[in-house]
């Protein structure tokens, strides 16, 4: 029996155990702290899911990770999904997700100013906004819970508290790393960045809002971002505009993010109090071009999916990785 660590409780750890529990491996996940602590990446009420990109790999894989997610509800009994939808906000047609939705059969259309409205949300003048059905958040902590839940239910042990120092302390056959903002300790010359970046919460009242991600004109990646939050109504937050981290070290939200996030909500969403009732931060581990970094190396197998949008990928990220280490 192959005897399996997983160095990291994340939500691609968590989704790694899951995957591999019932395998027929002795599977063990460390976590250094507890799963969904704040000083990491995991935290937190919700996530956006979106099938909407204009690149068709991620369309792929976030199409693999909706089936995934559902999977995961069968096996726990709970709804992790809101699909309230998403509006992908564009300075033209042209930038939207639309060619790629439309080659894979997935459901959008583009909203006109007054279907706009009724959402709450305005634009400048020539801008456009697609509607994609099958999007909205992913309730994060909930997903953290069921995965761990499925796993141990399944013969998964998972470790609190024991942080990982070096690789070569862990006794296993094989070890995944995916430990996050900490993971570059551990694996040295692993081509990623760490970046503390700032979320605010608003009062909204009324129905869950569909997602909202603002396309950068350049790079066509989320520039701005908006998403239902169950406590407050509304979470926001600046794509990729924090500053390099060390996780160790704890810090506020970055009161200039802070306020250009107002600034943000107050032009795109005139219904809701800008007013931020609550801000915290989030780690990103980037890689340049917002890839992921799954491969094995010897009895290594190394896990970086996030640079800011690995939550929604998680089922199908932990099967890929299950797959490598079962290799």
């Amino acid at each position: 029996m192959a005897r399996i660590s997983i160095v990291g409780a994340g939500v691609i750890g968590c989704a790694t155990a899951w995957a591999l529990s019932g395998s027929g491996a002795d599977v063990t996940l460390v976590e250094q702290r507890e799963p969904g602590h704040l000083g990491g990446s995991s935290h937190g009420r919700t996530r956006i899911f979106r099938l909407a990109y204009p690149d068709h790999t991620w369309v792929e894989l976030a199409v693999e990770a909706l089936e995934g997610w559902r999977a995961l509800e069968g096996d726990s009994g709970r709804e992790l999904l809101g699909l309230y939808g998403l509006v992908e906000l564009c300075a033209s047609a042209e930038l939207t997700s639309r060619e790629v939705l439309a080659a894979r059969g997935i459901e959008h259309r583009l909203l006109d100013e007054v279907e706009l409205r009724a959402l709450g949300v305005t634009l400048p003048g020539g801008w456009a906004a697609l509607w994609q059905a099958e999007a909205g958040v992913v309730y994060a902590d909930r997903a953290l819970e069921a995965l761990l839940e499925v796993a141990r239910s399944r013969g998964v042990r998972v470790e609190t508290g024991r942080r990982v120092e070096s690789l070569d302390e862990v006794d296993a056959d094989v070890v995944v790393v995916t430990a996050g903002a900490w993971a570059s300790r551990l694996v040295p010359g692993l081509p990623v960045r760490v970046t503390r970046e700032t979320v605010a919460y608003f009062n909204r009242r009324g129905a869950p809002l569909p997602s909202i991600g603002e396309l950068d004109e350049v790079t066509r990646g989320h520039a701005m971002y908006a998403l239902h939050d169950p406590l407050y109504g509304l979470k926001a937050g600046a794509h990729h505009s924090g500053h390099e981290a060390d996780p160790d070290t704890a810090e506020p939200a970055d009161p200039e993010l802070v306020d250009r996030i107002v600034g943000w909500v107050r032009a795109r969403f005139p219904d809701v109090d800008p007013e931020p009732a609550g801000t915290e931060t989030c780690l990103y581990t980037s890689t340049e071009d917002e890839s992921f970094v799954l491969e094995r190396r010897g009895r290594l197998v190394v896990g970086s999916a996030c640079s800011g949008h690995g939550f929604k990928f998680a089922p199908a990220v932990g099967r890929r990785l299950a797959a490598l280490a079962l290799r």
